[in-house]
């Protein structure tokens, strides 16, 4: 009974995580192609709280409400053709940035130090995965995706992702104090 609540525990938080990631996204600031949005920093802290497994599960849920038509991406947007236009890359980069970024923290410590770098981590593989969606939807070449899908972004992520270390290690000690929240590792060795 004790696993079994504890998954329906961890399932409850992905949600809220998932519902957290459509609150956040509608935090932004718009550029012409690719707005800057809260959703990274809500895929941080995801990863940051739950770790790998759960973390991306939180995502997987997110991207399925919004592929479903549920307007929970930025600028109120949902449906497929988002997710196969060009931001979809990020979008779809939010699942394995929270995985990697988690597994890290997963692989050393849930210490500040550490989440700063798995989210900064993170904040590399979803630019990586978006630029290389723009690039191939828009069919700009390297440079040009770069100047749109990287570079207004580097500034912003690193605070996004100290945010995301800082606000996630507290919360996380904070529900592993309560109890609310599993200390062990998904992957340990």
């Amino acid at each position: 009974m004790v696993g079994r609540n504890e998954k329906l525990r961890m399932l409850i938080l992905c949600s809220m995580f998932a519902a957290i990631t459509a609150v956040l996204a509608q935090v932004e600031i718009p550029l012409p192609i690719v707005p800057i949005s809260g959703q990274t920093l809500a895929v941080g802290l995801a990863a940051t709280i739950l770790g790998s497994r759960y973390g991306a599960t939180s995502m997987v849920c997110y991207v399925a409400l919004g592929a479903v038509g549920l307007p929970v991406f930025a600028e109120m947007k949902a449906g497929f053709s988002i997710l196969v236009g060009p931001t979809g890359g990020y979008i779809f980069g939010f699942i394995l940035t929270a995985f990697i970024t988690g597994l890290i923290l997963e692989k050393t410590s849930f210490t500040l130090k550490m989440a700063m770098i798995a989210n900064t981590v993170g904040m590399i593989i979803t630019l990586l995965m978006g630029t290389i969606q723009l690039k191939l939807v828009l069919d700009f070449t390297w440079s040009q995706a770069l100047a749109v899908g990287v570079y207004p972004f580097i500034a912003v992520g690193l605070i996004k992702a100290f945010l995301a270390s800082w606000i996630g290690i507290t919360v996380r000690q904070r529900l592993v104090q309560a109890n609310l929240l599993q200390v062990k590792k998904d992957f340990a060795a």
